[in-house]
């Protein structure tokens, strides 16, 4: 009989010699190093004696010497037979605790090294003249379908990992609406090695990782319910880019030491919601984009997964353009990018929470100039030598284009839901002909749950927009009339004045700059004549 450990089932691996026969019951654990604690079953071979199960550390001295006489007393064999056993199987033990772990460490996600064409091609298709709506229409070819802002918007802020102050989304819409599936499939265009694709968390899940292990990651998180035990870290890591926490363990010795475990960020989140309100406090320190719900965008999504069945999809090309994005995400290197323009950003003086707004426009700008960084002209600090790049007043255009629907949503009270609801609501009265209506008129119309409805109609009514005229609660419900309401129409021409504004600013300081630069270069080629 060879002397070999069995691992067929690493829940019960079996170590035999020509004596004995010894199981380690649930298998050995990988963690720690300096400890071998298991659950062990020893038994004679060829004998009706029961066998002898016991719970101990192997690398303790004390706990082994009992149980050795424990097995000698039990199955009436000799000590010296027994200690040589132990110490053959804990050996096996480590071997295959090591290979294990080695295993592990293979089996993490390594980086594929780009060829000197593929390197090439990447930068070529970044330098293309129109980059953001390449982009776009090659991720509208990828499959996804409708949702071009969002799309643009997701992988503009999953691009920003790599940037000092990363950006996070949140996808909010009603269930079944498809964010889950936008947010996977733009973060298929993004080299999986910087993807962290969860479900759930548990309360200290993120303080576990190693100092740097999610530094410059995207997290993907399918609904923000399950990580509700995670909110407070996650908004520390958007805010301060590191997390920490102080805890007792105990040494080798057994006394109580105190350590403290840090994590480095940044880290970019992008999850998905239904629930709007529930969040604010993390929707603050994000863009909030919310999906195309329309009876359209419905249209093409289910033409899209008829064509999917019936094989009508080309999915060798979807999967030759994630990897083209994929590519050219991985030629994209950190750099540091300067603004000269921020001065003269303002954000539309009605937008709700100002001072984190502001950070989050100014780190969109920035996404997009790092995204088009082999467009840019490479500067150096004169007193650092520090290499970086700036931005162009176009990237800041296409930024408020961008996020103009994010900057309106800022600045209104209602939720997204509520705003659509009452702007249907304008247009079934007007189609309809009434002055007053009840609830259940609305239902006749629009097929929406009785309890979802009263909350709307509830938050029109307190922000002014719904008027009760008659009727009771418990009989009828209530009688309602639309309130004549412009601010919703002056706020959205307001804030496109205040952006026009900006960006006429910026461009007149950008063809100031380009003249000063044109007359510094005239005066050098005077001085060198």
């Amino acid at each position: 009989m060879t002397n070999k450990l069995d691992i067929s089932n690493p829940d019960q691996l079996i170590y035999e010699n020509q004596m004995l026969s010894q199981t380690i019951l649930g298998g050995v654990k990988l963690e720690g190093l300096d400890r071998m604690r298991v659950t062990l079953k020893v038994e004679l071979n060829d004998s009706s004696r029961p066998p002898v199960r016991h719970n101990l550390d192997l690398y303790n001295d004390n706990q082994l010497e009992k149980f050795i006489r424990k097995i000698a007393e039990r199955l009436e064999i000799g000590t010296s037979v027994i200690a040589a056993s132990l110490s053959e199987l804990t050996e096996q033990l480590e071997k295959y605790r090591l290979e294990k772990i080695k295993e592990q460490q293979a089996e993490e996600v390594t980086t594929r090294q780009l060829t000197t064409a593929e390197k090439e091609t990447a930068i070529e298709n970044l330098q293309a003249e129109h980059l953001l709506k390449q982009t776009l229409e090659d991720l509208q070819d990828t499959g996804i379908q409708g949702e071009e802002e969002n799309a643009l918007i997701l992988i503009l802020a999953m691009t920003s990992r790599k940037c000092h102050d990363p950006l996070s989304v949140i996808c909010l819409a009603k269930s079944g609406t498809g964010k889950s599936y936008l947010m996977e499939k733009v973060g298929q265009c993004i080299p999986q090695e910087d993807i962290r694709e969860n479900t759930q968390f548990t309360e200290a899940s993120f303080y576990y990782f190693k100092r740097e292990e999610i530094k410059g990651k995207v997290f993907l998180i399918e609904d923000l319910e399950g990580a509700q035990a995670v909110m407070f870290p996650i908004r520390e890591l958007q805010t301060k880019k590191r997390i920490s926490k102080t805890m007792t363990i105990k040494d080798k010795n057994g006394q109580l030491r105190t350590i403290t475990l840090i994590v480095e960020g940044p880290v970019s989140i992008i999850a998905c919601t239904t629930r709007e309100r529930i969040y604010a406090d993390n929707a603050n320190r994000a863009i909030l984009i919310y999906l195309d719900g329309s009876k359209e965008q419905d249209e093409r999504i289910m033409n899209y997964q008829k064509k999917q069945r019936a094989g009508l999809t080309d999915t060798v090309k979807e999967k030759q353009l994630q990897e083209k994005l994929q590519n050219m995400q991985k030629v994209l290197e950190p750099i540091t990018v300067i603004n000269p323009y921020a001065p003269l950003i303002d954000l539309p003086e009605e937008v709700f929470t100002q001072r984190r707004s502001m950070p989050m426009l100014l780190s969109f700008i920035e996404a997009i100039t790092f995204y088009h960084q082999y467009q840019r002209n490479h500067h150096a600090d004169e007193q650092t030598g520090e290499i970086y790049i700036q931005t162009h007043p176009k990237d800041i255009e296409q930024a408020f284009k961008l996020l103009q629907d994010v900057l309106f949503r800022k600045s209104d009270e209602l939720t997204e839901a509520a705003r659509s609801f009452y702007e249907w609501l304008q247009q079934w009265q007007e189609k309809n002909k009434l002055k007053q209506f009840y609830g259940s008129d609305i239902r006749k119309d629009n097929r929406i749950q009785p309890r979802t409805l009263n909350r709307y109609l509830q938050e029109l009514t307190d922000y002014g927009l719904l008027q009760i005229t008659g009727g009771n609660k418990h009989r009828t419900g209530y009688n309602y009339k639309i309130t004549p309401n412009k601010d919703y129409r002056n706020l959205q021409q307001s804030i496109n004045e205040q952006i026009e504004k900006v960006l006429k600013n910026v461009w007149n300081a950008y063809k100031q700059r380009e003249k000063q630069k044109e007359k510094k270069s005239k005066i050098k080629e005077l001085v060198s004549q």
